[in-house]
């Protein structure tokens, strides 16, 4: 199978498309012929080696496609159905996939749609669980109009919590479409937010990572109220908590998003899908940050 790998950390450039052995599914888990597959700002941290050491590395967490192969014991879908999850092997853009978690996609979506929600709606998912968002809660995302951040929103909204969400002028339409009060990030972000909520919000998210956390803290009233997605320097800093799925997935969240999607109260937008070959380009356009929505690859 076509695969994309790399065998250098550095930039775009260093991506390539190589042929590998096609994998097997062991018990419990499907194999899937790849039809999208999610790009995400991790994608590029590895790349550049800011995270796993090893190389050679693959590369994808997140495809939705048509079951091709069963594993030992699943009988919950069958061959031709077609299921969106995720690659436990980090080799999800390839032609084929081997999903230690799926679900299957929601009928209104179409693959490119269904490869963009399992990284968003599980990060969101777990750190809004981590927090304790619930009714009644004020949330403050930082980075509220990227793809977690927007699931992060809409989940939050859903649990009937008031939320108040950064991003840049020009998505603020956007932020309150989703149920958000947005303002704007950068200097006097504080004064901001208060001017909002004068007694400050009762927890805090940063998907941004854009150096905030200390405002974070001072706006919700301490480290233990803030999670972070995206600093891991300054949690370890600041006494923030950093999300990752080393300490368990909110894999529900797969199983119980379709239900959202199909009443219409939970919606991730593509912005833009590249086809495998282009993986450098969405690679070079995810680093620039300040997508709406998410970057799909096309495979197949």
């Amino acid at each position: 199978m076509k695969a994309v790998r790399f065998s250098r950390f550095g930039g775009p450039e260093v991506l390539e498309i190589v042929d590998l052995p096609d994998p097997h599914p062991g018990p419990g888990q499907v194999r899937i012929a790849v039809r999208a597959a999610g790009v995400n700002p991790s994608d590029w941290k590895k790349r550049e080696g800011m995270m796993d050491r090893e190389l050679p590395q693959t590369m994808g967490y997140e495809a939705a496609g048509v079951v091709d192969e069963l594993g030992e014991g699943v009988a919950d879908v069958a061959v031709g159905d077609h299921v969106f999850g995720f690659s436990a092997e980090g080799t999800a853009q390839a032609e084929l996939a081997v999903l230690s978690y799926y679900a299957p996609i929601p009928p209104s979506l179409g693959f490119a749609e269904a490869a963009a929600l399992p990284a968003a709606v599980e990060t969101a998912t777990r750190a809004l669980d981590q927090l304790g968002v619930g009714s009644g809660s004020t949330l403050l995302i930082n980075g509220a109009s990227g793809s977690v951040g927007s699931a992060a929103v809409q989940l939050a909204v859903a649990r009937g919590a008031r939320v108040i969400g950064t991003a840049s002028p020009a998505n603020h339409e956007y932020l309150r479409s989703l149920g958000a009060e947005p303002v704007a990030y950068g200097a006097g972000l504080a004064g901001r937010v208060r001017a909002l909520a004068p007694d400050g919000v009762d927890v805090a998210l940063d998907v941004a990572g854009s150096g905030v956390l200390p405002e974070l803290i001072e706006l919700s009233g301490g480290p233990e109220r803030v999670v972070t997605v995206a600093d891991f320097g300054g949690a370890q800093e600041r006494g923030v908590r950093f999300s990752s799925g080393d300490a368990g997935r909110a894999i529900h969240a797969l199983g119980e998003i379709g239900e959202s999607i199909e009443s219409g109260r939970f919606s991730l937008p593509v912005a833009q899908t590249f086809p495998l070959a282009e993986v450098a380009e969405a690679h070079r356009v995810s680093q620039q940050g300040h997508v709406r929505g998410k970057l799909v690859l096309l495979v197949g």
